[in-house]
């Protein structure tokens, strides 16, 4: 009895569905597992050891060391006018031991470097920041295009569905020699076709969720998508007012920034090159030879100062190259900058397009389900064919799945007018960048208009096919 208990519980686990992915578990999957993502931030943890390198040179040093010696030949003084005890100059097997400290007092291109440091470990933050932002929005991507997919799938099984229902309708008047064989083979063709597409719409859903499973580090993509949220953004906000939160928000914009103020602390470190350095030493030593001193043991103290009057050219030539650096650097910072406003602006012309696409995409779905219906009242009452019927079915199937796709690119296109503008995904930039489990909120909100686009919440959203009774041929 346990062992028939234990195949009927393995029986219903293996039938047990697959596990639902939503877009927030899609999310917080990337977050923490993927690989991408985990590489920038050890890249971080890389940049942030800067500043401590740079400390490492104002800081003390302390080094100490030891050794033995075997000389060829002692040198001992005998005992006489120098004092009653022989004067071991050089034992026969020398010890000794030494300990330094050095401290930098003045080192003016030390205080550059510090600085520029701290300025090079933000640069770090905000790259990271702003390649985190673009690894989440491509999961977002990737999960809207499986979540599209997914219903086209289910478009194409109603159609599969309803052909195969009509090609056997058509096989059994076919025998009883009520349709011609034209209408039989209409049939079958249509059956073949869009089981076809079937498969290929299958095929395409697994390649999504696949590269879907690889963005979020998962061993299999063994999942069902679940409808995702369009994304909620104001559609008639003033294209210079998002321009502004863009160049506010952006982690690339701000990396830009902050790397040309980088260019000009380096050039300040040049200039810092040409004063004197000032340091101090201290030396202990222990050896067990006494010598002329009498004492095993010494400890010295030395001030020095350092001045390169000069090097040969060295400091003007870095002097050249630093502003070539900041030139280059405001080059790359107005680039950024323009490359923000043109991106927000693009950003807002696609999602124009697509929420115009996507209604006349709904208006042909509309139309197309009255002239399946019209067709099917028509066909019943003896004025239509069975090929009008299967050419309205055609129709409302193609409108249904260009509406799909114009959906997505709706989505998409809403993703990247927020991602344009820095609100996807976004931490603030004046947060702890460097705070792996800060989970910031998917869309910061957008200035503008309060018109929104229409959320989808629901599976009912997708388009629903009316199954018509099987046409008799005429």
């Amino acid at each position: 009895m346990s062992s028939l208990l234990a195949l009927t519980l393995a029986a219903t686990l293996a039938a047990a569905p697959p596990p639902v992915l939503t877009l927030e578990d899609a999310l917080n999957q990337a977050r923490k597992e993927n690989l991408d993502l985990k590489a920038a931030q050890a890249r971080l943890r890389q940049a942030d050891t800067a500043s401590r390198k740079a400390w490492a040179g104002y800081l003390p040093t302390v080094t100490v060391g030891a050794a033995i010696i075997r000389n060829s030949n002692a040198a001992i003084i005998p005992p006489g006018p120098l004092g009653p005890e022989p004067v071991v100059i050089q034992p026969l097997v020398q010890r000794q031991f030494q300990a330094e400290v050095r401290q930098a007092i003045i080192a003016p291109q030390l205080w550059a470097g510090i600085q520029a440091a701290y300025k090079s470990e933000r640069v770090a933050e905000l790259n990271v920041e702003q390649a985190r932002r673009e690894i989440l929005f491509g999961v977002a991507q990737a999960y809207y295009g499986a979540a599209a997919q997914a219903q086209a799938v289910t478009v194409q099984e109603r159609l599969v569905e309803l052909n195969g229902a009509r090609a056997k309708d058509t096989k059994i008047r076919f025998d009883a020699g009520t349709v011609t064989r034209v209408a039989l083979l209409r049939a079958e063709q249509d059956l073949s076709r869009a089981e076809q597409d079937l498969i290929r719409a299958k095929n395409a859903l697994a390649s999504a969720k696949l590269v879907l499973a690889t963005l979020l580090a998962l061993d299999s993509p063994d999942f069902e998508v679940a409808p995702p949220p369009e994304p909620q953004v104001p559609v008639k906000t003033e294209a210079e007012v998002l321009v502004q939160k863009s160049l506010e928000q952006r982690a690339d914009v701000a990396a830009a920034r902050e790397t040309t103020e980088l260019a000009r602390i380096n050039k300040r470190g040049v200039w810092f090159s040409y004063l004197p350095t000032l340091g101090v030493t201290g030396q202990f030593r222990v050896a067990n030879a006494a010598g002329f001193q009498g004492r095993s043991d010494v400890w010295l103290i030395t001030f020095g100062a350092n001045w390169t009057l000069w090097d040969g050219g060295l400091r003007e030539a870095n002097l050249s190259e630093a502003s070539a650096r900041i030139a280059e650097s405001l080059a790359t910072q107005r680039k950024a900058e323009l490359t923000a406003r043109q991106e927000v602006k693009t950003a807002q012309l696609d999602l124009e397009s697509a929420l115009a696409n996507r209604l006349k995409a709904e208006q042909t779905v509309e139309l197309a389900r009255e002239g399946q219906r019209l067709t099917d009242v028509s066909f019943k009452a003896g004025v239509a064919t069975y090929l009008e019927v299967a050419d309205a079915n055609t129709a409302l199937t193609q409108a249904e799945i260009g509406l799909v796709a114009e959906r997505l690119q709706a989505s998409v296109a809403a993703l990247k007018l927020l991602r344009s503008v820095g609100a996807f995904e976004a931490r603030g930039l004046d947060s702890d960048l460097k705070d792996e489990s800060a989970a910031p909120p998917v869309v910061q909100p957008l200035p503008g208009d309060a018109t929104q686009l229409q959320q989808q919440t629901a599976p009912q959203d997708a388009p629903v096919q009316t199954e018509q009774p099987a046409p008799e041929q005429q």
